[in-house]
């Protein structure tokens, strides 16, 4: 049975590019935040949508409070690499690493995993230091995320003996406890997101060492109608028959019809896709439903309508 997301120190949050990836993280943050949790929130790819959703600028490498209970940052190699330099070579820096980045730059180009471990080293120091009572990381997408996950595990097999191999053992045993580290996968209840999501939540088992916390399905669509106004829709939806009430009530119902019409189409389709989510995820994960949100709303009410989901969706 995995661990309850609220249970974790360590939660990785990834999907498909497009599915409100970095918004659920915001809003599990949120929700963490909502139930007394201490929360550090990570942004890897450093693009600044994560600022967004809490109404304010990027934070940098240095963690910032951003909402009540939140900390937020922005993850940058050098800053991670100066970090580790100084804390575990007692190396001190004063402005940039010149030289050394450009040499660090040839030398993960060339060993796959190095600028990764950088990555994965900070969050896990962070969970091994206990400011926080969880690390939520907007992790990279689907493409991305197991290389970064596996990292530890592949230097670790590669290297034997020294630091580095001291180091990734303590960065493994954080990782590799489900009772405190974990991935939520983040889709949408369409054809490719769920393809995607199925290929990485096997991934995930197969190639890393972290478990699969939840699946978060996101803008999943309301049932508008019942089974049998579904049906009676479908026998007044005919030509004949929408032609015949639009005399009757002298307004043109058409739109009326076509809309219904589309909204149990697509909402047919989106459970067909949702059964098939369910049908290849373990059934001790938790597959959570987050509503589409129809109205614009600026991103931080998003992320706390959105935490108020969860909240409902994983306190049932």
């Amino acid at each position: 049975m995995p661990q309850r997301i609220d249970a974790l120190e360590l939660l990785f949050v990834t999907g498909k590019g497009g599915t409100g990836k970095t918004t659920v993280a915001a809003a599990t943050a949120r929700y963490l935040a909502a139930k007394g949790l201490k929360v550090l929130l990570c942004e890897v790819d450093a693009k600044g949508e994560l600022a967004l959703a809490f109404d304010v600028t990027d934070p940098g490498f240095e963690p910032k409070e951003v909402a009540p209970g939140i900390s937020l940052m922005s993850m940058d190699t050098e800053s991670s690499l100066r970090e580790y330099l100084r804390l575990y070579l007692k190396v001190p820096f004063v402005g940039s690493l010149g030289p050394l980045a450009k040499a660090f730059d040839f030398v993960a180009t060339a060993a796959p995993g190095v600028k990764e471990i950088l990555t994965v080293g900070k969050l896990c120091y962070e969970v091994r230091l206990h400011r926080y009572d969880v690390v939520v990381v907007d992790a990279p997408a689907t493409g991305h995320i197991i290389g970064q996950l596996a990292a530890p595990q592949a230097i670790n097999e590669l290297v034997k003996v020294g630091l580095i191999r001291s180091q990734t053992e303590w960065m493994l045993d954080i990782l590799s406890d489900p009772l405190r580290t974990g991935v939520m996968v983040v889709t949408t209840p369409e054809e490719m997101p769920v393809t995607e999501t199925i290929e990485l939540t096997a991934s995930i088992t197969a190639a890393t060492t972290v478990a699969l916390s939840a699946v978060v399905v996101n803008r999943v669509l309301p049932g508008r109608f019942s089974v049998r106004e579904e049906e009676v829709f479908e026998r007044l939806g005919a030509p004949s028959s929408v032609a015949s009430l639009s005399a009757r009530l002298g307004a043109d119902l058409t739109e009326v019809f076509e809309g219904a019409s589309l909204a149990v189409g697509l909402r047919k389709s989106r459970s067909q896709h949702l059964s098939r989510l369910r049908e290849h995820i373990d059934s001790a994960v938790p597959l959570v439903l987050l509503p589409n949100l129809f109205e614009d709303h600026p991103p931080s009410a998003t992320t706390q309508l959105l935490a108020t989901s969860l909240e409902l969706e994983l306190e049932q």
